[in-house]
């Protein structure tokens, strides 16, 4: 099945929007796990799949600490025993030709991932070979929920006055998405051009990272970015949910969390 196929049905099957980030710090893990990165992310996952519609692995966490193959071993664990549920690499990848082309073969076929995020900033080549994996999804960057992406992404085009995430949200919706497999990252904090987005793009699935530790609104986020059939979302949290438990009880601390947010998120469906 296609990301976006699998996305769509976990949307339906969990009632959920809520995607899962997976950002393991060994150094706030519960002291019995010994900074176990796989199984402190494997038992989170388990208690959580059936409230999420995504989860979403961060690069960073896993190879700063040389736990790549853990990360490797996280993603066929979910695969096998939450097959509905799609993988996201949060890896934010950027450059063009064979190196590019490394990195998508990295991403889908060491790590077995089903989207992956990419900076699209240097222009459709350098996301090209990404694109040639047509089952998967390709999660391009737009409007970022850190303060200093209204340093770039916000500066006005040409006469007219269009935004650079505006632009970027356009030829990504028009152009890019030839075979349906794009979606867009656009940041909570940014309710305002959330919803513009959604005006460009109509029903292309947004990642929206950002509620939680980051203080984005749900309420404002879900009105501001949902499609008309309610879904269209997968909206991130991270620490709010890995870090709910300090104790051995980490993961069903990390359970009650993913499904009141989950449940807060319907809400405003």
């Amino acid at each position: 099945m296609t990301f976006t196929g699998m996305l769509a049905s976990a949307w339906v099957k969990n009632h959920s929007l809520l995607c899962v980030g997976l950002d393991p710090d060994p150094a706030r893990f519960p002291a019995h796990l010994q900074g176990d990165i796989f199984r402190f992310c494997a038992e989170i996952v388990d208690a959580t799949a059936d409230f999420a519609c995504a989860f979403k692995p961060q690069i960073a966490y896993f190879a700063a600490h040389r736990a790549e193959d853990q990360l490797e071993a996280l993603i066929a664990h979910i695969h096998a025993k939450h097959p509905g549920v799609p993988v996201i690499l949060d890896a934010k990848r950027g450059d063009i030709g064979s190196t590019a082309e490394q990195y998508a073969i990295e991403a889908f076929e060491r790590y077995r991932a089903d989207a992956v995020t990419v900076n699209p900033y240097m222009g459709r080549d350098s996301v090209e070979p990404w694109l040639a994996y047509q089952d998967k999804g390709v999660i391009l960057l737009c409007r970022t929920s850190n303060p200093g992406g209204s340093d770039l992404q916000f500066q006005k085009i040409g006469a007219g006055g269009t935004a650079l995430y505006e632009l970027v949200a356009e030829k990504i919706a028009r152009e890019w998405n030839t075979t349906g497999q794009c979606a867009l990252v656009v940041g909570a904090t940014f309710p305002g051009e959330i919803a513009r987005v959604r005006q460009i793009v109509g029903d292309l699935p947004l990642l929206v990272p950002g509620i939680g530790a980051q203080g984005g609104d749900i309420e404002a986020t879900v009105k501001a970015g949902k499609t008309a059939a309610g879904t269209g979302l997968m909206i991130n949290s991270s620490r709010a949910i890995l870090y709910a438990g300090k104790g051995e009880d980490y993961a069903s601390a990390a359970r009650r969390v993913a499904q009141d947010t989950r449940d807060a998120i319907n809400r405003w469906r």
